[in-house]
């Protein structure tokens, strides 16, 4: 099966005009015409996930995070970037990336609010300034009223995580929320937007300590699963989505989860 008609596929899930105008998604690495037999799914394009497709001799490699955003001047083996670029065109790996757009249709908020891990209702998607296209995040309704630290346990049991961080003033810790806001990823940008729509807990990752310490002089508290902890789910869901759109072609799909890059010791 060529390289495009597997493009076609993932595009028809995500379209790659609902990305947003900063993201860089699509094929990144390689020709459309590739013959593809094998395809590995991972999250990032990290080194140690390269070097597993290389191993299992992938045709097509497929991330949500792209592994290019800025301008390459130079394709060498001088930077860690482009040294990456190299290694997959040398062995032939094709490297295609779908971020924002899977985040805004498809996708990867619809997905994390589904009955398979949070199970919230009532759902309706954060308008957001991140892209021309509302649709990322939701804001839903709990399966039950808990408290911030029962969400917080709830959210690990779900998404399989070992930890998550709480910011949350002390005075609030017996608040009993029936509500969340939800942006998988980096949603730092999304504090004020998530108060003034009148929610008080917020499920995201990447939140700084001055962004955590802001958020609860806001009275909104922060569960912070990491960037990774809510998007994990992106590669089983594509391997399932591949195997059914992909179920009368001969294909292998091997799916690479390195876990969360920081570690609590």
């Amino acid at each position: 099966m060529k390289c495009q008609e597997i493009i076609k596929i993932l595009e028809t899930l995500s379209p790659i005009e609902y990305a947003c105008d900063w993201d860089n998604v699509g094929l990144l690495v390689g020709r459309k015409d590739k013959e593809v037999k094998k395809i590995v799914i991972a999250l990032d394009a990290s080194e140690e996930v390269i070097s597993t497709a290389v191993k299992e001799q992938a045709d097509l490699l497929i991330t949500h995070h792209p592994m290019i955003f800025s301008s390459i001047k130079k394709v060498n083996g001088e930077h860690f970037t482009t040294a990456k670029v190299l290694t997959l065109a040398e062995y032939g790996i094709c490297y295609y990336a779908m971020h924002t757009n899977f985040d805004t249709v498809g996708g990867m908020a619809e997905l994390a609010a589904s009955e398979q891990y949070l199970n919230l209702s009532d759902t309706s998607p954060i308008e957001t300034d991140r892209c021309s296209d509302a649709g990322m995040g939701r804001y839903g309704r709990l399966p039950k009223p808990m408290t911030a630290e029962q969400v917080a346990e709830y959210v690990k049991k779900r998404f399989d995580l070992p930890y998550v961080l709480l910011y949350q003033r002390s005075d609030e810790k017996e608040n009993v929320y029936d509500h969340i806001a939800v942006m998988p990823g980096s949603g730092k940008s999304e504090i004020a937007r998530v108060k003034e729509k009148g929610y008080s807990l917020y499920l995201t990752g990447d939140i700084g300590h001055h962004d955590g310490l802001d958020a609860m002089d806001m009275g909104l508290s922060v569960i912070d699963a990491t960037h990774y902890g809510l998007e994990h789910i992106f590669i089983p869901y594509l391997y399932d989505y591949l195997k059914t759109m992909l179920k009368d072609e001969k294909l292998d799909i091997v799916t690479v989860d390195t876990g969360c890059p920081a570690k609590v010791l």
